[in-house]
């Protein structure tokens, strides 16, 4: 392929031998043919992913009803409390609040009542809430307004967010997912600054709703941040097996054509997804690759051995893209970590790993947390089931925790060399 000036290619370079060039040719167009002949397995693909959001949410009744209660009082220009909504993974805690303010905002318009605007931020994905600058930015921008990527103070973006909350009387309700990375990355200032705007609004109120995997990081918090963040406090339980059936089951009529799946089949991605936290979502992903395996497979079923391959390939893509999401500080905790393993080094404890993350980020121009903070870390690891940290008795010098990796060959050499180029 040569470049030409113009900025266009032009495939001169090489040219493969006719009867090469024939075969791939034909070899494609049988797949792509014989892809549009035969009966196809899924009806709508996309009703098995996290962007769709059905009508009815099963066994999530009490948590939906819960949050309805406390944002009730939007609907007469009341304030309502601030919420803190916490739960594992896949546990419906985004799809009930989402769920739960789009009825708001159909009784508020059907009434014509208060003037409602619904501010939702996910504050994990890249390039949203990295700095507290980018998160004030991207606040501005759900009132129509662009503010550039960098050159303002970072209190002049607070007063303009302000001035556009106060510009009319409004009752606000800002939605921050995953609040705990969001933390993570910029510090809870921002949060401490939110949660006493409204003593400064004079026509608008603000209500603030965060939403979290790990409800450890909120410990962490200055006081009066956690005291006026966690005025009302929700908790997600993980669904059991029975209840991700029952979910499932309403599921797969919008996805698959009849005929397609088997209920071993759904009984059998509940069971792994009840063992894992009970996450719907894992459930979802297993039913959605397993019919993508048996149609890359030929076959018109899909069978209880699609589903075991479909799990052995979520567990290495969902550890990667967990992994490559972790701040900095995570990823030199486990980068020590994997390093100790890979040293034949057995019974890790928390001070061997800290020794060697301090080396890690020093190598790095990283400045290192406190060991207590690291710790913390690993307990974060272990929640994402990345790590294993056991509690174990030393007798009477106390107790002591021995990490260990739970990852896989193949996920360990992918995780290394996502972090070849990165870490020294």
């Amino acid at each position: 392929m040569v470049p030409q000036e113009t900025g266009v290619w032009e495939a001169k370079t090489f040219k493969p031998p006719f009867h090469m060039e024939n075969m791939a040719q034909i070899s494609l167009n049988n797949i792509f043919q014989d892809y549009l002949e035969k009966k196809p397995i899924f009806k709508k693909k996309d009703t098995l992913t996290i962007q769709f959001t059905p009508d009815t949410i099963p066994h999530r009744d009490k948590q939906i009803n819960h949050i309805g209660l406390i944002l009730a009082p939007v609907l007469r220009g009341e304030k309502p409390s601030n919420i803190f909504i916490y739960g594992k993974t896949g546990t419906g805690k985004s799809l009930c609040v989402q769920h739960t303010v789009s009825r708001l905002l159909e009784t508020a318009k059907k009434n014509e009542g208060e003037s409602i605007k619904v501010i939702y931020i996910n504050c994990k994905m890249s390039k949203v809430s990295d700095t507290e600058y980018r998160m004030l930015s991207q606040l501005i921008l759900n009132f129509g307004i662009n503010v550039p990527f960098t050159g303002l103070p970072t209190n002049q973006l607070y007063r303009q967010f302000f001035n556009l909350l106060d510009a009319k009387k409004q009752s606000i309700i800002l939605i921050l997912d995953e609040i705990d990375a969001l933390v993570n990355k910029i510090g809870d200032g921002v949060l401490y600054n939110l949660t006493r705007v409204n003593q400064d609004l004079k026509n608008a109120k603000l209500t603030l709703v965060g939403i979290s995997n790990n409800i450890s990081f909120i410990n962490d918090l200055d006081p009066r941040v956690k005291s006026s963040l966690s005025e009302e406090e929700i908790v997600f339980p993980p669904y059991n097996a029975n209840e991700l059936k029952d979910i499932l089951t309403e599921r797969v009529g919008f996805a698959f054509n009849e005929g397609t799946i088997t209920p071993s089949v759904i009984a059998k991605c509940a069971a792994l997804a009840a063992q894992e936290h009970g996450d719907a979502r894992k459930a979802f992903d297993l039913l959605r690759v397993a019919g993508e395996t048996a149609e890359r497979m030929s076959n018109n079923i899909v069978m209880e051995e699609h589903v075991d391959q479909a799990e052995r390939k979520l567990d290495t893509d969902k550890t990667t893209e967990i992994v490559k999401n972790q701040p900095k500080q995570s990823q030199c905790v486990l980068v020590a970590i994997l390093k100790l393993a890979k040293n034949g080094n057995s019974g890790i404890q928390t001070g061997d790993i800290y020794d060697v993350y301090v080396d890690v980020c020093r190598n790095n121009n990283l400045r290192p947390l406190t060991q207590r903070r690291v710790s913390d870390l690993i307990s974060e690891l272990d929640m994402f089931g990345i790590v294993n940290a056991k509690v174990i008795s030393k007798g009477r010098y106390g107790r002591t925790r021995e990490i260990k990796t739970d990852l896989s060959k193949e996920t360990t050499e992918k995780i290394e060399k996502m972090f070849s180029g990165e870490f020294i």
